[in-house]
């Protein structure tokens, strides 16, 4: 059971990672103001869901196995609102602070920790179903960031996965044929 556990952990560390990095590729493609463009006024720009995320990771991974998920401090509603981001660089602090706060939390972590309980917001999860629950919950973030990007760039988009009409090339190469 340990295999698996340590299996787990460490397989949950690179989905975040390839996460983390699929987001940047579609960020690294926009200039400062597409950052701050929401594409429609009932949808979120990409500053505003960074700013979530990074609102998120840190109350959800501060003191991780010890603390309620949802810190008191926590201000979710203006995690909405950008305002107070000026720059990509500004930004892309937030970015980094967030994801570095999870990883933190995340490495230490052992098999023996996965049946542990922790709550978010006075609910109890094993800390699996806790990762769990962020993996869902970045990844739907990261998709729109990457959907938005895709968008905002247009024709001008570099694919971050296999370029259309190439699956049948892309195959071969995976597969070692020519």
């Amino acid at each position: 059971m340990e295999d698996i556990g340590k299996h787990y952990l460490e397989t949950s560390i690179k989905v975040f990672l390839l996460y983390k990095k699929e987001a940047e590729g579609a960020i690294n493609q926009l200039d400062e103001k597409q950052l701050f463009t929401a594409p429609s006024p009932e949808s979120n720009s990409i500053a505003v869901i960074v700013k979530h995320l990074w609102g998120n990771m840190l109350s959800r991974w501060t003191d991780f196995l010890t603390t309620d998920g949802e810190k008191d401090w926590r201000d979710r509603d203006t995690e909405f609102e950008a305002a107070d981001i000026k720059t990509k660089a500004e930004l892309m602090k937030k970015w980094e602070e967030g994801w570095a706060c999870m990883f933190n939390a995340l490495n230490p972590l052992t098999p023996a920790d996965l049946g542990k309980k922790v709550y978010i917001r006075g609910e109890e999860y094993t800390v699996l179903k806790a990762i769990q629950r962020q993996t869902a919950h970045y990844a739907s973030h990261i998709g729109q960031i990457v959907y938005a990007a895709k968008m905002l760039k247009g024709k001008d988009w570099n694919t971050l996965s296999i370029p259309k009409g190439k699956s049948k090339e892309f195959n071969q190469q995976m597969f070692g044929k020519k």
